[in-house]
């Protein structure tokens, strides 16, 4: 069977959460700079120079306008070097070298704000939480504490051609607020008139179970992010059993990794991708392809009513390390970019098609210019809408651990039909085991 080829070859290597969101291959370039106690100097770590970096030095463009004294150093690396320059920095009580500011992805954060609490700086009395999308808040928060600065939505979208559509015989209409269900029996018609894939599938990636498990509210652990969720998680039965009807049916086209499944739907050979917004500045480089894609909401579970058509997959935030030194600098220079500015969240739409979780940025003036390619479809005011509907959840600080254990009790059910009951009792067993290590 095709799908056990495939996800014997990726399960060793297990990509981390929504590895391709926000471009964690990018790579490294410059270098965290010492400075002097007295000098007025931030450095900022963050990956991704097409994103996340950009952003960063449009922030500081903006900053240096009224703080023209300031020195900003930023800094870019690939994500693995940040994550591992910055673990062995905090476990090793070595600041020399760390930066002031941090890119953190959401689901990672909760980690370390837990293994390092006096390490990062509470942001609170700089920086109004209100201002931000409820769902970002979970996991950079402690009590009545903000410690990150909330950046990108990874709102879930379900990204689509047109005119593939169009061939097999629906509508923009038949894709708005649909069911997975209904997705799968779209997609077999798709595959039955066209010869195209409804969607590229990775098995190493979980995104797609994220996505549907945020969706009804849910997660891998409880609403107190510790206590393992697995055994009893009636939203992750649907979601495995939406799964296997994916690879039954025929609809997708199994590959492996992150560049295979872009070209999937680069080439023409899938016609839609239901994943985080931030995949748009991909699908935009197909200029061949446009006004033949359009968006819809993402799929919700049928079968689960409190599965709702809003999602997320993927994420950041900034913070700032408190023992670095000038950590009110630092905090100074978040609160008045990334935590308020809607002059930089209206410019950073069309530079980085950013989708900010700054409540007040979805009235900028780029929010609500149609985008060509798209059809004139506005994109980004429906992202920020839907946006506003994602279920919260609390990713806590074993996510990885707990995805880890699942991915190979997926492969049981998937490839050998293994049963799902007992299959999920034995995860729920091991994951309990290994975050009790």
């Amino acid at each position: 069977m095709k799908f056990k080829k495939i996800i014997g070859a990726v399960v060793t290597g297990i990509m981390a959460f929504s590895l391709m969101a926000c471009g964690s291959t990018s790579s490294s370039s410059g270098t965290a700079s010492s400075k002097g106690k007295d000098d007025k100097t931030i450095t900022i770590w963050a990956w991704d120079e097409t994103f996340n970096v950009k952003a960063a030095n449009e922030a500081k463009e903006i900053y240096l306008k009224d703080h023209p004294d300031v020195n900003i150093n930023v800094v870019s690396m690939a994500r693995p070097d940040v994550i591992q320059k910055l673990n062995t920095g905090l476990s090793s009580g070595t600041i020399e070298g760390l930066p002031n500011i941090v890119l953190i992805e959401d689901t990672n954060s909760a980690g370390y704000l837990q293994s390092y609490p006096d390490q990062f700086k509470d942001l609170s009395s700089k920086v109004d939480k209100n201002k931000f999308m409820d769902f970002k808040l979970s996991c950079m928060t402690e009590g009545n504490k903000l410690y990150g600065v909330p950046f990108d939505s990874g709102v879930a979208v379900l990204f689509y051609r047109t005119d593939l559509l169009e061939q097999a015989g629906y509508k923009k209409e038949d894709m708005n607020n649909i069911t997975w269900e209904k997705y799968i029996e779209i997609g077999k018609a798709v595959k039955a008139k066209t010869g195209k894939y409804m969607l590229a599938l990775d098995p190493s990636n979980l995104g797609i179970f994220d996505t549907m498990l945020q969706s009804a509210g849910s997660w891998y652990t409880k609403e107190d992010g510790k206590t393992v969720d697995i055994a009893n998680n009636t939203a992750l039965k649907d979601a495995i059993s939406i799964y296997k009807q994916f690879v039954d049916s025929g609809i997708v086209k199994l590959v492996n990794g992150s560049e295979a499944t872009r070209a999937a739907f680069q080439k023409g050979e899938s016609i839609s991708v239901p994943t985080g917004c931030w995949m748009s500045s991909t699908i935009l480089k197909s200029e061949d392809q446009k006004g033949k894609w359009a968006i819809a909401p993402i799929p919700r579970m049928g079968a689960n009513p409190k599965s709702v058509n809003a999602s997320n997959n993927g994420g950041a935030g900034w913070y700032v390390l408190d023992k670095v030194g000038d950590s009110d600098l630092a905090t100074d220079f978040l609160a008045s970019t990334f935590g308020s500015s809607n002059e930089l969240m209206n410019q950073l739409v069309p530079d980085i098609n950013l989708v900010s979780t700054l409540k007040s940025a979805s009235s900028s003036e780029n929010y609500s210019k149609p985008v060509e390619f798209y059809g004139n479809q506005e994109i980004f005011k429906d992202f920020a809408e839907w946006s506003n509907k994602i279920p919260a959840v609390n990713y806590g600080s074993q996510s990885a651990k707990i995805r880890d254990i699942f991915q190979e009790g997926v492969q049981a059910i998937v490839v050998n039909n293994a049963d799902v009951d007992e299959t999920l009792k034995n995860i729920q067993t091991r994951a309990e085991v290994a975050i009790a290590q």
